[in-house]
Formats: C-alpha cells, structure tokens, sequence
C-alpha cells in the first residue's frame, strides 16, 4: 500500500470543488422548505447564514495555512483542547457529512421522482453507488467530475436569476408569515446551503502548497456562493412566490416551467439532478478524508487509513463512509437530514473558533500565512463572534434534530473514553 495520498489539486481545482459543495443541495433541495418558514423573506435567512459561514470560514482559513492536512478539524480540536474532545469533534464531521450526504441523495431523489416518478429510496441509493465508483477512481477524477458538474450547478443558479431579474418587485420582499422567528429557523435550515468550505481544507494533503491555496480558495468560494444565494433567493420568489415555492418537491424546476415552458422544466430539472449528485460527490469525499486522517493519526481502526497502491485513494475509508450515508438515506426525511447535519456543523463550528482563539493564547509565535483580522491585543474578535452567532442558530433547529445530533455527540465522547481506557488497559498488561 502506498503511504501518501497525491498532491494533484492547485487553487482552480480547490476553489471549484469549494463552490461545488457549498452550491449544491442547499439552495437546490431545501429552498421550498426554508420559504415556508421565511416567505418571501427568505433572502434574509441566506443572508444571516452567510454571516456564520464567513466569519468561521476566516478561522478554516488560519488554520488551513498553519496545519493544512485531511484530519482537519480533529487536529484543531487536538491541538486546543486534547483528544477527547478531538475525537469528538472527527467522529461529528464523519457522522455529519454522512447525514448530508444522505440529505443531498434525497434532494436528487426529489427532482427525479418529479420528472421520471422513480421510488425516492431507491434513487437516492443508485446515486450514492454511482458516487462511490467515482470516488474509488482516484483523487484527479473526483476533481474533474467535480469541476464540469461545478459549471453545470452554477449554470442552473444562473438561469433562475435571468428569469427572475426580469420580475424583480413583482412581491412583498419582508413578508414574513411566520414572523421574524420563521426567518431565523429558515436561516438555521439553509445553512446547510453553506456547508462545504470547511471540506475544503480535507483536500490539503492533496493539494499544491496548501498553506497559501487553502485559504485562498476557502474566501473566493464563500464570497461567490454568498452573492449567488442572494440574487438566486430574490428571484425565485419574484417569479413564483413563496407558497408556491413551498409546495414543491423541485422548485427549481418549477419556477423553469413557470417561467419559460416544460423544456425549461426538464432541463433545470437535469442541471439539479447533476448539482446534488456533485454535492453527495464531495460530502463523501471530505468525510472520508477526515476518517483517513483519524486512522493514520491512530483514532480510528488503521485499516481506515489504508490506501490503494494502485489509485492511491483512501478506500477503505471511502466504503465505511458510503455504508453509513446508505443507512441514514433509509430514514427517508430531507428536512430533518439536514437539520441534523446543521447541529453537527453547528457544533464543531464553536470548537473550531475556540481551538483557533485558544492557540492564540498558546501559541502565539507560530506561523501563520494568514491570520483572521480584527484582535483585540491578542484575543481575536471574529471567531468569538463566530462562536455567538453559530449557537444562536444552532437553537432554532428542530427539537429532534438537536436531540439527535446532541446523542450524536455524547456517543462520540464515549467511544473516546472507551477507546483511552482499552489503550491504558493494554499498557499497563505489558
């Protein structure tokens, strides 16, 4: 087996496979459900959203250009607050990007049910092999894959703001039928629409100089997906107001057909099968990379970091990861999926800006390439912020979704203990 993965990935790649991930599912599968709770005020949610992704994604960004490496966050978290809590943090990432990639295959399987009528499940399932292939493949064809279904996601968002630039003002933009509470609980829900620059950084230990392409790519890509919700959230609702919109399985693709006729709508339903198919793509893809890094870092079973000699992809870790996401793809519930992956994001999100405001205290002659702006002496004021806004969305997620993703949480510190004491255990037999 061979020991390292390949460095293949420059700022084009990594920028892409950023914008690919953050511009999938959310904003194609969940917008129908995020206007039932905003109305046409749904922009607004997009926009409070953004606020967590930018500030956190500043904190991704130091850290990318101080440890770049696939275990990410895991080694944040160890570096701050020591393995316990590290391991907690990597077995959220892996759980959660499994639940988001399970969210994502049901958001394709809404828009292939809605123009074939094929079973969801087994739509949802059939992708997620397709995926997996592509993913055993190799790290370079992930990444092309990645790139030209990129350019087919952002060609949909396009085409839903041409038609809607036209409609602009035709509807109330603050109405609220759920009140300010309902902007704020769509908020929640379609941060999962953000998800994806903090996969960027699983990519370092196959990138080119990843202390300078990493943080880079990770602002380019939050940036433009933050100016394409916006404009794409307005128009959406310019053209089909938001009752309409909340009673679709493929939005999208009615506001196509609403627009334009039944070839648009099959067309942008085509373009947002090929847009969720990228996001699953790259969920499975970052998750598992974590559970690589975890492995090799020796957290995980070592058979997890096992590479193939011939195509030098983490495969082992690539199964575990598909196998989970099949299973909660079974549950069935969009909705609830992503709100799960959201608390587990949300989650790690407060340990990462604390690991970053901690190590600043720490360690405060280490190199870093580039460094959050805005302290005050040596207390940097945008991850704490970062941490306040995160926990504040972080409560407006459904009950059950907290509840799960809170057990999610307590198992992961458990395995940890478990796993500790098995160690000292065999320590002390020797």
């Amino acid at each position: 087996m061979a020991e390292d993965l390949k460095r293949e990935l420059g700022l084009i790649e990594v920028t892409l496979s950023g914008i690919g991930i953050i511009l999938g599912a959310g904003i194609y599968a969940l917008l129908g459900e995020a206007a039932a709770l905003a109305g046409n005020a749904v922009w607004m949610s997009f926009v409070l959203a953004a606020l967590v992704a930018l500030f956190t994604g500043l904190s991704y960004a130091e850290f990318s250009s101080m440890m770049p490496g696939a275990g990410a966050e895991y080694l944040y978290a160890r570096e701050a607050f020591g393995p316990h809590l590290a391991f907690m943090t990597g077995w959220l990432i892996i759980l959660g990007g499994a639940v988001g990639a399970a969210a994502v295959s049901l958001g394709f399987a809404g828009y292939l049910t809605a123009l074939t009528g094929a079973d969801p499940t087994t739509s949802g399932l059939v992708l997620l092999l397709a995926m997996t292939a592509v993913l055993l493949l190799g790290i370079k064809e992930s990444a092309r894959a990645a790139v030209v279904l990129t350019f087919v996601e952002i060609a949909g968002l396009l085409l839903v703001i041409y038609v809607g630039l036209p409609r602009l003002g035709s509807v109330d933009y603050m109405e609220m039928p759920q009140g300010g509470s309902g902007v704020l609980a769509a908020a929640a829900l379609v941060f999962f629409a953000y998800k994806g620059f903090e996969e960027m950084v699983k990519l370092s230990d196959e990138t080119r100089v990843p202390e300078k392409t990493m943080p880079m790519g990770i602002l380019v890509a939050i940036c433009a997906s933050i100016g394409l919700y916006v404009l794409v959230s307005i128009c959406s609702v310019s053209v089909l107001g938001w009752s309409q919109l909340a009673s679709s399985s493929a939005p999208f693709a009615e506001i196509a057909r609403y627009a334009v006729g039944q070839e648009a709508y099959v067309l942008v339903s085509l373009i947002a099968l090929a847009s969720t198919a990228n996001t699953a793509l790259l969920m499975i893809l970052a998750a598992s990379r974590i559970t690589y890094g975890m492995a090799r870092a020796g957290s995980l079973p070592s058979i997890l970091g096992l590479v193939h000699e011939g195509r030098r992809t983490p495969a082992a870790a690539i199964l575990a990861v598909s196998v989970l996401t099949a299973l909660f793809l079974l549950a069935g519930d969009l909705s609830l999926a992503a709100s799960v992956a959201n608390f587990t994001v949300f989650l790690v999100f407060m340990i990462v800006n604390a690991s970053l405001v901690i190590l600043r205290h720490r360690q405060p002659q280490r190199p870093r390439p580039f460094k959050v702006p805005v302290s005050f002496h040596w207390l940097p004021v945008l991850p704490i912020l970062g941490i306040m806004l995160t926990a504040f969305l972080m409560l407006q997620l459904q009950r059950w979704a907290m509840i799960t993703g809170a057990a999610m949480a307590l198992a992961g510190l458990a395995v940890s203990a478990i796993a500790l004491g098995l160690a000292r255990w065999r320590d002390a037999k020797r």
